[in-house]
């Protein structure tokens, strides 16, 4: 009996590499490099607008309006005469910008208050988790659309709301992962050795929980990608001429019952594999950084 016990606790490093398969990495890996390889080339693409734009964005170029794709305007051209596939690459920075700065916001106030809260507990976790779940009770979009209606349109107000709507979202999970970690042994004796509360959220509360957080940004660059979007087709983002694919969508649906379809299709196919690429690159992240997966993996 007690041979075989031996045996099979010897025979474990042996079978360790067989079950080391890298089967269940492929999957969370290929999304990962799909997402940021598109992300990537939507970055690229919208930083060289003004090199790889054919026209203008804001003038009309056409020789006749609401021209079909062919040749001179790959995409067609727009009621005003003015080139589609110009209007598309320029229309990503804008949401590019609102996404990224919004989600840096987001992230740096949510973060420091989920940490906050999880770590400190009592009086002022139960205050701001009573506050950030009324905030998380309302549909991101609406509120958004209401916060920017009150503020008025403009590219600092929909920055500002978009932010806000999503600051619950990394508190909810910063507070998660800190309520873990305050329990742990060497936090307790880092806490007995004197160290002060801002020494243990730096030393050990942060660094442990930036891998459960930084899963998060890549969901949320693709909510406010769409989200932005829409509040510039409900007309509360940045005034015409400048473009921008949720206006372009929103300005050439009048059209589309008359057959020019390629007003729409094209800013819409954009914002859906922007939108689905960054979402591919946050599920591969957090396959890849969840530590049951790495477990199961390993």
């Amino acid at each position: 009996m007690c041979a075989s016990k031996v045996r099979s606790i010897l025979d474990e490093p042996a079978l360790a590499p067989a079950t080391r398969v890298r089967r269940p990495l492929r999957g969370p890996r290929l999304l990962l490099y799909l997402g940021a390889a598109v992300v990537l080339l939507f970055v690229v693409v919208t930083l060289l607008a003004p090199l790889l734009a054919p026209y203008d964005p804001t003038k009309a170029t056409a020789r006749d309006r609401l021209l079909p794709p062919g040749r001179g305007h790959l995409l067609g051209s727009d009621q005003l005469r003015r080139d589609v596939l110009s209007r598309v690459i320029y229309g990503g920075r804008i949401p590019l910008l609102v996404a990224v700065t919004s989600c840096a916001m987001s992230l740096a106030a949510g973060t420091i208050l989920g940490w906050t809260a999880g770590f400190a507990g009592g009086r002022l976790d139960r205050v701001l988790s009573l506050f950030m779940d009324a905030i998380y009770s309302f549909p991101a979009l609406i509120l958004a659309v209401a916060i920017v209606a009150m503020l008025g349109p403009g590219l600092l107000n929909m920055i500002a709301a978009i932010s806000f709507v999503y600051i619950p979202t990394y508190y909810r999970v910063a507070r998660g992962q800190a309520l873990v970690i305050r329990e742990q042994e060497f936090v307790e004796a880092a806490r007995a050795a004197g160290s002060s509360t801002t020494r243990l959220l730096i030393r050990h509360i942060a660094p442990n929980t930036l891998s459960a957080v930084m899963t998060v940004p890549s969901f949320n660059i693709a909510d406010a990608i769409l989200t932005e979007a829409a509040l510039s087709f409900l007309g509360l983002g940045l005034p015409p001429p400048t473009p921008d694919w949720g206006f372009d969508i929103q300005n050439g649906q009048r059209f589309l019952q008359s057959g020019f379809w390629w007003l729409i299709t094209f800013p819409g196919l954009v914002i859906v594999v922007v939108s689905l690429a960054f979402g591919m690159m946050g599920e591969g992240l957090n396959d890849l950084l969840n530590p049951r997966r790495r477990r199961l993996a390993a």
